[in-house]
């Protein structure tokens, strides 16, 4: 949250007072840019969780996954919703420039996002095994 803030008053500092500093806006209004952002931030945080910890998948893969479907998510949300996924990218720039009016819905939608996402990696998956917290963590065992 404070790199978001720092980075909206160094753009302030560096731009002057552009539109927003960056804040993300609803493009089609509040409802579309809602469910944008908890489908948007679901869909992340389902890859991240479907590979970050499972063994086997750990590693690069992930991290083209994580890469490919934030892409993927800017160029499908961005026109909508501007495709925050993040609350803390969205909260600094509108802190510094005052555009708190429709800030709430880029903290709602990621979060309700993350716990769909949460859930559904629970009731698919279940709990982590022992093998799967070791691979998460990087140990090879020995």
């Amino acid at each position: 949250m404070g790199g978001a803030v720092l980075a909206a008053v160094m753009l302030l500092f560096t731009f002057g007072s552009v539109r927003d500093l960056g804040a993300n806006q609803p493009h089609y209004g509040i409802g579309p840019s809602l469910v944008m952002e908890i489908f948007l931030t679901g869909l992340l945080i389902t890859v991240i969780l479907g590979t970050a910890n499972r063994k086997g998948t750990v590693g690069a893969n992930a991290a083209l996954a994580v890469g490919g479907t934030i892409a993927l998510a800017g160029l499908i949300g961005s026109p909508i919703s501007g495709a925050s996924m993040n609350p803390a990218r969205s909260l600094g720039p509108a802190l510094v420039s005052g555009a708190l009016s429709d800030v709430w819905l880029y903290v709602v939608g990621p979060l309700a996002g993350a716990l769909i996402a949460v859930l559904l990696i629970w009731l698919l998956n279940g709990p982590p095994n022992w093998e799967e917290a070791e691979a998460e963590s990087g140990s090879d065992g020995k």
